[in-house]
């Protein structure tokens, strides 16, 4: 495995080596050493999977309150998405900002975003299923989101977003504003 680092800190792109021949490929999609030297070291406690049926459906961008924050690696396991983190660690130099990266089943690209910032992704493909580990297990009265529009924001996702697909939850989230 390799990773890349982005302009913001916190996040990575983890890059596996796909060992190929006729019958097709295997990797290593998680080691924890090797996460806890290269990336982070963290505990996950939970997978999570979605199936998004349609090109254009948008999940996001989620997060979860003290005390479960929740750190997450995030992989495509089918189809392809545009995966996003967004700072929202108020101390930081670079709240507010955000980092994308394309995730594609085929390749096996993962990312990863920790605690303190805000996820979401979009899909690119029909069909396609993400596949998440998380630090922290799901709690209803901390799940907290911001609009996945918010130009303050200002992410370039790669569809028309007048056909976007949402969650009725995902059409109401608050502002980047209401953080601080």
């Amino acid at each position: 495995m390799d990773s890349k680092r982005f302009e913001i800190s916190g996040p990575a792109l983890i890059l596996p080596k796909l060992i190929g021949d006729s019958r097709g490929y295997f990797m290593e999609a998680f080691k924890a050493d090797w996460f806890r030297e290269h990336i982070e070291d963290v505990t996950f406690v939970q997978d999570n999977q979605s199936l998004s049926a349609q090109v254009g459906t948008i999940r996001g961008l989620h997060y979860q309150k003290a005390p479960f924050p929740q750190g997450k690696l995030v992989r495509c396991l089918k189809g392809a998405i545009f995966d996003v983190a967004v700072d929202i660690r108020p101390e930081s130099d670079t709240f507010g900002q955000w980092i994308g990266a394309t995730l594609t089943a085929e390749k096996g690209e993962q990312l990863w975003v920790p605690e303190g910032f805000a996820h979401g992704f979009c899909t690119l493909e029909p069909d396609t299923i993400v596949f998440y580990k998380v630090t922290n297990p799901y709690s209803q009265p901390h799940d907290a989101g911001l609009a996945f529009d918010d130009p303050a924001i200002g992410i370039e996702w790669p569809i028309d977003l007048s056909k976007a697909v949402l969650s009725d939850k995902d059409k109401v989230q608050p502002k980047l504003a209401s953080l601080r």
